[in-house]
């Protein structure tokens, strides 16, 4: 048996396959990047995965939260169905009398039997993308309690600090880029990872690859489960690293200033009021036909659904009604409502938003695990313990790595000599790929070259060591 067990890692007391063979005449790219490769894909898994596994498990706790809400803040969010409705102006001034502190921003009415009617509040004190929602019966105008709200998904106190926790660990700006370093880092382990396992398994076809080795024994059967469920999540993983960067404190900008450039983002309706004939609806700035008309007419231009009705700014313009149901098929349209008339003055249609704006929504939406439902959830849940299991795998064939004798050290990597294999010209192109991939994400970029240069120290001691033995 080979140095590297047949597993294409080092056998125990080795420290892999001899630099010297990517030197030989002849030797394919994928030979000669192959050692670099595995190289990388060690020291992430083992510097990054702690990071990916965190992600993962708060981001899964997350995708829970709809039921969480529903149970922890059933009191504010249920009522007895009842077959009267007040109008809605009255349920929002019994909010607002229950808030008199607060500036009305918005109501999301009862969208089902036994739900509430949320009015929201912009009040004093209360953090950026928050504001204080207060829940009424529909059928009676009772108030039911008072919480705070969170984001445009409307996410109550459990649900925001759990989103936070899964954001940023609750250290705020610095915090994030826990969460950044390890959607970077997922698609470069995946992709490095199913690159190696294919092309180990390449010669068994698709079986090989899909299935592990069924008489494997030790280090080799770790490595054949290993690798067989990273080609069936890579997909996954892949969807949920690119999505989850969209929102990224560093790439997440690089992202929205790609789609700025090329048009790509997500159109906004209009809330000036247009002037009618002889300027009537300019100059009747003190009349409103009420929130009741406004939903009327949002409904007659096609807004169903759970909606979002957003009052005319201090300063005045049309109110918004917008859709708020991001399930499958999306229901997100945005209408403007002249107050003085009730008239539509603008509208903007999900079926009208570019192609990339559309798939920036889906891809969000499924990455929360919102677009399809229980369907959604149940997937991404399959997909976190899918990867909980890959990193302890992964972690497993680590500590069996280790050589023998005196201390048992954890397992080593691939010999660093596997850059100075390479020929100028393809580390001319791995050095162009990772400059270009270290601009767009700049975290993947800064801990690439942190690991570079500790590698580097760690090289430069045992050459001392080595030196003086």
């Amino acid at each position: 048996m080979s140095t590297e067990d047949q597993t294409g890692t080092a056998a125990p007391g080795q420290d892999g396959p001899p630099p010297a063979a990517g030197r030989r005449a002849g030797a394919s790219t994928w030979s000669l990047l192959r050692p670099l490769l595995l190289r990388m894909h060690f020291y992430a898994g083992v510097l990054v995965a702690p990071f990916i596994l965190v992600a993962a498990l708060s981001g899964l706790l997350y995708v829970w939260t709809p039921q969480l809400e529903q149970a922890v803040y059933e009191h504010q969010l249920r009522v007895p169905a009842g077959q009267e409705h007040l109008p809605l102006r009255e349920q929002v001034a019994a909010a607002e009398d229950a808030l008199p502190q607060g500036t009305l921003d918005a109501v999301r009415p009862a969208e089902a039997p036994g739900d509430t009617t949320r009015v929201l509040f912009d009040v004093e004190g209360l953090g950026e993308s928050e504001r204080q929602a207060v829940f009424v019966d529909p059928h009676t105008g009772e108030v039911r309690g008072s919480l705070v709200s969170y984001g445009s998904s409307g996410a109550l106190p459990l649900r925001a600090w759990i989103d936070l926790l899964h954001r940023n660990l609750h250290l705020g700006d610095a915090g994030r880029v826990y969460s950044e370093l390890a959607a970077s880092w997922m698609w470069v382990v995946a992709a490095g990872g199913v690159a190696l396992w294919v092309a180990r398994r390449r010669r068994n076809r698709v079986r090989g690859v899909l299935l592990p080795e069924p008489r494997a024994r030790g280090l080799r059967r770790l490595l054949s489960f290993h690798g067989a469920l990273g080609v069936w999540l890579f997909a996954g993983l892949l969807f949920v690293s690119a999505t989850g960067l969209t929102w990224s404190q560093f790439a997440g900008q690089n992202v929205t200033d790609i789609r700025a450039a090329l048009a790509w983002e997500t159109p906004t309706v209009s809330t000036e009021v247009p002037a009618g004939p002889g300027g009537a609806v300019g100059v009747d700035v003190g009349v409103d036909v009420g929130v009741d008309r406004v939903l009327e007419s949002a409904r007659a231009a096609g807004i169903g659904g759970g909606v979002e009705i957003a009052y005319p700014a201090s300063g005045g313009g049309a109110y918004t009604v917008t859709g708020i149901d991001k399930r499958w098929p999306t229901n997100v349209d945005t209408v403007a409502v002249a107050p003085a008339t009730g008239e539509v003055t603008d509208e903007v249609r999900f079926a009208d938003y570019p192609l990339m704006a559309k798939l920036s929504r889906w891809g969000v939406d499924a990455h929360m695990g919102l677009l399809f439902g229980v369907a959604n959830q149940v997937v991404l849940t399959a997909l976190v313990l899918g990867l909980v299991a890959l990193i302890g795998l992964g972690y497993r064939m680590w500590w069996q790595r280790r050589p023998a004798g005196p201390g048992r050290p954890a397992g080593r990597p691939v010999p660093r000599d596997a850059w100075q294999a390479l020929p100028w010209w393809l580390k001319g192109a791995v050095a162009a790929a990772a400059a270009a991939v270290g601009w767009l994400l700049p975290v993947l970029g800064a801990s690439l070259l942190l690991f570079l240069l500790v590698d580097a120290a760690l090289g430069g001691l045992a050459h001392r060591r080595t030196r003086r033995s």
